[in-house]
């Protein structure tokens, strides 16, 4: 037996976008802070290399998405802007949610360093609160967007081929 969750009106939408953003920024911080505080004393140099590693994978991979997707197209808020168009070309390509991924792969980084179980619940916390959010956008690029949900079929969310 399952239990049909009425849908969100628009109010109650923007208002779980709100709340989702500042969960986000939050958990980013959290993980930032840990990640500072383990670096004294200074960590190991594998655990350091693989942070590195993320760190410069999420750098770039945010880098490239700015560059597909211009500033003024695309929104912290999951609300997309009006008159905003659907981006598929550079990492939009492979995943619809590559500034997702990038900020993953870099508070990821952090968490290496910290290398604490708060800063794992941390990440996984902010893992589900951008797939949360990620959701919730695509609800909105899908009204937006006459192309979407084709879109959707031809690429993952966060991880190329995987998810």
């Amino acid at each position: 037996m399952t239990s049909a969750r009425p849908p969100l009106n628009a109010r109650q939408a923007r208002r779980l976008g709100t709340l989702l953003v500042g969960a986000q920024f939050g958990l980013m911080a959290l993980l930032v802070v840990l990640g500072a505080q383990a670096l004294q004393p200074w960590p190991g140099m594998p655990q350091l290399l693989l942070a590195a590693a993320l760190a410069l994978a999420g750098a770039l991979l945010g880098l490239a998405a700015l560059q597909a997707n211009r500033p003024g197209n695309f929104n912290i808020h999951p609300e997309p802007r009006a008159g905003g168009r659907l981006v598929a070309r550079g990492p939009y390509r492979w995943v619809r949610h590559p500034m997702y991924a990038a900020v993953l792969l870099l508070t990821a980084a952090a968490a290496v360093v910290a290398g604490s179980a708060a800063a794992a619940l941390g990440w996984a916390a902010l893992l589900a609160v951008l797939v949360g959010k990620a959701g919730l956008e695509e609800r909105w690029l899908a009204e937006h967007h006459a192309g979407y949900a084709d879109y959707c079929r031809r690429t993952r969310r966060l991880v190329p081929g995987l998810y």
